[in-house]
């Protein structure tokens, strides 16, 4: 029961400034009507890749601890895809519409959510395991969803067929061009080297600063998006997408974090972070490449609105099972 009174708190504090985030994104595009375009463009390119930079930068060497949770992360990703894909044979869905199913389940919001919540319901471990949560999901979503987003968008234009295996190989390189997965490889290179990029102030205080603007312009930039899109009753391939994500996600997770040996305290944070909603990156994405970008919009607002209730009762449950 006193689990259950800090249902309001965690609303206040987590939710509510997400829904007003995405509240004023909507309200001022409704006014201006701004470029959507653009605001994708600064979101990919510059602040996601300033904010992965500075956060493993700042990350503790956690060692076999980072290793294990990004292998988990891993699995959770694979698994969550693949459980789409059968579900979605199962109820008939066309090609497109799998890969749609997988990017809205398979990619959970680790940043804009998965960030503060577990911070919130686990101050100790939270932030620390969840960062390297993050990493992953970010180099998985910036590499695999942006070849499954630009599938989708060749398929919705008609363009030609399958590439040559050569053009794919080829294609697959230009993923490290990417600026997130830059920005994750230099940090990388910058803990394993020692140096200190902090100690230079003209470089590091700009990166901080975008850093720090990402969750609240990335949530803006999702309410000039769903401005602009008016989504679809919940239903069909979009109503299972639903369930993934929010109950097959921590239960997936669940089983995964058991099986690589986690503590029951560790086992909690990871759980909790992939009960997150599907991430706002896979919105981003499908706008980029022109895919479904209706079907993304509404995975992330939906699941985002659902999570209110789904989220806090994972708190509540994992909470209870760690004796308060």
């Amino acid at each position: 029961m006193s689990e259950l009174q800090n249902l309001g708190p965690i609303f206040r504090d987590v939710c509510l400034p997400i829904f007003l985030l995405m509240g004023f994104g909507w309200a001022v595009d409704r006014r201006f009507t701004l470029d959507l375009g653009s605001l994708v463009k600064l979101n990919i390119y510059l602040f996601v890749p300033a904010f992965l930079f500075v956060k493993v930068v700042g990350s503790p060497d956690a060692g076999s601890m980072g290793i294990r949770v990004t292998a988990f992360s891993a699995c959770v990703i694979a698994s969550m895809y693949l459980a789409s894909q059968i579900v979605g044979r199962l109820i008939g869905e066309s090609k497109a519409e799998r890969q749609a199913m997988g990017m809205s389940t398979m990619f959970y919001n680790c940043g804009n959510f998965g960030i503060p919540v577990t911070a919130l319901a686990f101050p100790v471990l939270g932030p620390g395991i969840h960062v390297w949560a993050l990493m992953t999901m970010n180099l998985a979503t910036f590499s695999i969803g942006m070849l499954i987003a630009k599938s989708q968008g060749a398929a919705k234009e008609g363009e030609a067929g399958p590439e040559s295996f050569v053009a794919r190989v080829a294609h697959g390189f230009t993923i490290f061009k990417q600026p997130s997965i830059i920005g994750i490889l230099l940090a990388l290179l910058i803990n394993w080297t020692g140096f200190e990029v902090e100690a230079i102030t003209f470089v590091w205080k700009p990166v901080s600063f975008l850093a720090e603007a990402l969750v609240a312009f990335a949530l803006v930039t999702l309410g000039v998006q769903l401005s602009k899109t008016q989504p679809p009753p919940i239903r069909g391939h979009l109503a299972w997408a639903l369930i993934l994500r929010l109950l097959g996600g921590p239960l997936v997770a669940a089983v995964i974090a058991k099986a690589f040996g986690f503590s029951s305290a560790e086992q909690a944070v990871l759980i909790l972070g992939a009960s997150a909603p599907t991430a706002i990156n896979t919105a981003l994405l499908a706008h980029e490449f022109k895919a479904d970008v209706g079907f993304a919009a509404a995975a992330v607002f939906y699941s985002t609105l659902l999570s209110i209730v789904t989220v806090t009762l994972v708190i509540a449950v994992l909470k209870s099972g760690l004796g308060g």
